[in-house]
């Protein structure tokens, strides 16, 4: 897989973005309605990549910077969003893959700990997350009072 820095509006990422909205409606009922504007997933504060395969988009995620406010958040946080990996793809390591890039690029940014929020209907989402090294969390965020929401961290600081 071939991952590349793409703008968070560009036509492929909006196309992948737009079928990980709709696997949210299958599992939970609705679209993620976590606030999200362009801009955050810009570097330096954000990131966000597509991952190809024979020039065919199959993977994406990113990441926007935090530096607070409490409890919520930490300074040097960077939240993960929109990881997803087309159905035709799964179960060949592009998640891993994508996530690996992910935290790569937000300690090249200087971010410390990534965070993220996922749901109890993706269990290969906590697979994935806790097989990396992830560890739950107090919820936090737009879903913190749901109770199927999870959220989780990993220090990216340790190497």
């Amino acid at each position: 897989m071939d991952i590349r820095v793409v703008p968070y509006d560009d036509p492929d990422a909006v196309k992948l973005i737009a079928e990980v909205q709709q696997e949210y409606v299958l599992r939970y009922g609705d679209p993620d309605e976590t606030p999200i504007d362009v801009e955050q997933f810009a570097a330096p504060r954000g990131l966000f990549v597509v991952g190809y395969l024979d020039d065919v988009p199959v993977a994406c995620g990113g990441w926007r910077a935090h530096d607070g406010p409490a409890p919520d958040f930490r300074p040097g946080d960077a939240e993960l969003k929109r990881m997803y990996v087309v159905k035709s793809a799964r179960g060949k390591g592009f998640a891993r893959g994508v996530l690996a890039e992910l935290e790569r690029t937000a300690v090249a940014a200087g971010r410390i700990r990534a965070v993220l929020e996922t749901g109890t209907k993706q269990p290969e989402a906590l697979a994935l997350y806790r097989s990396s090294g992830y560890h739950e969390i107090p919820k936090f965020g737009y879903y913190k009072n749901e109770p199927e929401s999870r959220c989780f961290a990993k220090d990216l600081s340790a190497g």
